[in-house]
């Protein structure tokens, strides 16, 4: 295929190139085992047969004379006749040779085999003894994969003398096809365990392990005790990969045990003991082997490398990714807390040596999010799964880190659907543990805060603009809130000067921006329906809120959307007696109908509004500004005191005894002296602390330009030093 291509070819390459590789990849493999199949058969039947000492003399012309013919066969080849071929150097047509009874044929695409007992022959002259022949058989048998894989890395290395854009191309789109022979199968994991044996030992070992895998196949697969001891202690005191192998297959029939898919495993497994014993060593040792063979090195910054352009990395990739998937199997259907753990515990190690393998790798944190997210899990299972997650976050590259934050952003929506007392605490460390992983890159962690954040403005805004009647339900629910909620928490975390010491300031965070976005949608989805029904919910999001205003210094208006809960007829008018339990704010997200307008209610909405105005206004305590910042709600809650508090006249209750109905919807105020007295509490408390910043600011010599003054003011007292602040502190106490 000298000179340009044709347009056939092109259109080859384009349309049928990969299918075709793909297909004689899978011919090749299948060629290569059932020959190193027939030459071990071939060899056995030689070593119990009496070969006679005459054979025919070799021949070191007829190799010449075929590698020319090979290579003039080849630059007459078409695309479609190489291919057809099977990726084989076709021979050329000879005539028969002087002393011999057999005809070579010459078929493109084929190769004349010869059997064995004549290659066997070409290499002796004379006959040997039997040390000498076990000696030869031993050699053969170590060199029959190779001499099948070196043929065909001989055939890529004349096509690349020959055409060497075609072989550019593939080395370019099927770089495994070139490499063959050093990837070929997992029979290569017992040559790297015997390279590390002393030749004198290897040599002797020679014949028992041919008599060993004999028998073992015309055993049956069943995995006893026995088989698992053998291959702990080689495991173990070896650290043998060929035993490494044995326990990764065992492993896999292990993992899909009792399954009814159809496939065939080479074990078997009955014994629910031997069971147990194989899934506790494959889980502790088979790290333990990779290690030593494939040690891992870690950099200061978390990195880990591994020598993936190595001969054992390659050949060791097909165990890899066996054990990996039969793990990730495994832990899809298990249910014990401990035996997860020690799953988990496992697969931990292994992360460095899958780094490569994206797709299982991704598989796999899939899985372990799912169960760090599984409200049945325990809180040390979560924890575990949540330490891998990590781990793995760190350790990736960026692509893979953010597949692994969106992984856990999912499965913390997911497992956050069902908030009952039970599933609460769940939840909160999902949350918090969560929040971590946004800090560890700062350029996707913003990436993809932005990209959820902007989903939750788009749900928000389609429920504003095109109104159903069960639109709001997109935005009222428990993942929803939650999802608002675990925002605030991530950026509360990396954006507060004091749980980051490296900031200097807030703003100096690359999360800053989100903030506003973020107080924007939780501000508009607090104020969505505006009802008493759904005050709980306002009360998650403005905790919410004061979480990320407390962190971060950002003011946040939040006492008018306190103000008109105080306005709502829930708190100004007379409630109705109830005998009903109180509600817990903590799980809900509204208030049952049967609850509306009942003193059981009043009273819980009156002890949320005022602990929520106090934190709210306790952020800003020290201040300078605070006497200025509390005028407008001293003002109003004086004013709703007033109007709670008014009795009516002695007419209005002769009327009200008259008529019961009309009395919860009478001018009279709310009469609940609990409530009023806390708002006054509040009252009061707000006033002393104005008056105390005041006297304090009388004192100053800076101008109210000067900002570096003006955010020192107070800087030495303590939040608890303020009036507000220690009153604030004792009603939590």
């Amino acid at each position: 295929m000298a000179g340009h291509a044709k347009k056939a070819t092109k259109k080859f390459e384009k349309n049928h190139l990969k299918d075709t590789i793909d297909k004689r990849k899978e011919v090749a493999k299948v060629k290569q085992r059932q020959q190193i199949k027939k030459k071990r058969q071939a060899r056995n039947a030689s070593d119990k047969a009496k070969v006679s000492d005459e054979d025919e003399k070799p021949r070191p012309a007829r190799l010449n004379d075929k590698g020319k013919d090979k290579a003039n066969a080849l630059s007459e080849m078409s695309v479609d006749d190489f291919f057809q071929g099977g990726f084989e150097i076709p021979e050329a047509k000879k005539t028969k040779a002087v002393g011999q009874g057999k005809a070579v044929q010459a078929k493109a695409g084929k190769r004349k085999r010869q059997e064995d007992g004549e290659e066997s022959a070409e290499g002796s002259g004379c006959s040997s003894s039997a040390e000498d022949d076990a000696v030869h058989s031993d050699g053969e048998a170590g060199s029959a994969a190779e001499e099948s894989l070196g043929i065909h890395k001989k055939d890529l290395d004349a096509l690349a003398e020959k055409d060497p854009d075609f072989y550019k191309y593939l080395k370019e789109n099927d770089a495994e096809l070139l490499d063959f022979d050093e990837n070929a199968d997992l029979a290569e994991v017992g040559q790297l365990s015997e390279d590390e044996v002393p030749k004198k030992k290897r040599k002797k070992s020679k014949e028992t392990e041919d008599i060993e895998a004999n028998e073992a196949d015309e055993d049956e697969k069943e995995v006893t005790a026995a088989m698992v001891n053998k291959w702990r202690t080689a495991m173990v005191e070896q650290h043998s990969l060929r035993a490494m192998r044995q326990v990764v297959l065992a492993f896999r029939a292990a993992a899909h045990v009792n399954e009814e898919d159809g496939k065939e495993y080479k074990y078997t497994i009955s014994n629910p003991d031997v069971y147990h014993h194989l899934l506790v060593i494959a889980l502790k040792h088979i790290p333990d082997v990779l290690s030593h063979h494939l040690p891992a090195k870690e950099s200061k910054s978390g990195k880990v490398r591994i020598a993936t352009d190595s001969k054992k990395y390659r050949t060791l990739t097909p165990l890899l990714k066996s054990h990996a998937t039969s793990v990730h199997h495994l832990l899809e259907n298990l249910s014990d807390a401990s035996t997860i753990k020690l799953t988990l515990s496992s697969v931990l190690p292994l992360f460095p040596y899958l780094l490569s393998f994206k797709k299982v790798l991704k598989n796999l944190v899939k899985t372990i999010v799912g169960i760090w997210s599984d409200p049945s899990s325990t809180e040390a299972t979560r924890v575990n799964a949540f330490l891998l997650i990590r781990h793995v976050a760190i350790i990736s590259d960026t692509s893979l880190r953010e597949a692994v934050l969106k992984t856990t952003y999912q499965g913390l929506v997911k497992g956050s659907r069902n908030t009952t007392i039970h599933t609460l605490p769940g939840i909160n460390l999902m949350k918090n543990s969560a929040a971590e992983l946004w800090g560890l890159d700062a350029s996707i962690g913003y990436a993809t805060g932005f990209t959820y954040i902007r989903q939750l403005a788009i749900h928000l805004r389609s429920s504003i603009t095109q109104p159903t009647k069960d639109s709001y339900k997109a935005i009222y629910n428990w993942q929803y809130i939650h999802s608002l909620d675990f925002w605030s928490r991530v950026l509360s975390t990396h954006c507060s000067p004091t749980t980051k010491p490296t900031l200097k300031t807030p703003t100096a965070s690359p999360l800053h921006p989100l903030i506003y976005p973020l107080v924007q949608i939780t501000l508009g989805a607090l104020r969505l329906i505006p009802t008493p029904t759904y005050f709980p919910l306002r009360f998650h999001l403005t905790r919410s809120l004061l979480r990320l205003s407390r962190s971060t210094s950002t003011y946040i208006p939040l006492a008018p959307s306190l103000l008109e809960v105080l306005s709502s007829p829930e708190l100004k008018k007379a409630p109705k007696p109830s005998t009903l339990k109180p509600l817990d704010f903590a799980i809900a997200l509204r208030a049952p109908k049967s609850y509306l307008r009942t003193r059981v209610y009043q009273d819980a909405l009156g002890t949320q509004v005022a602990d929520l105005l106090a934190e709210f206004f306790a952020v800003w305590c020290k201040s300078i500004a605070f006497p200025e910042l509390v005028i407008p709600p001293t003002v109003l809650l004086k004013r709703w005191l007033k109007d709670v508090k008014d009795t009516p006249t002695r007419q209005q209750q002769q009327q009200y005894r008259n008529r019961p109905a009309a009395a919860a919807s009478a001018p009279g105020g709310n009469r609940n002296s609990k409530v009023n007295a806390q708002i006054a509490l509040l009252v009061q408390k707000l006033e002393a602390n104005a008056l105390w910043i005041e006297e304090r600011r009388r004192k100053v010599e800076f101008a109210p330009g000067d900002r570096a003054g003006v955010e020192a003011f107070l800087g030495e007292v303590e939040w608890e030093g303020t009036p507000l602040g220690g009153s604030r502190l004792s009603y939590l106490s």
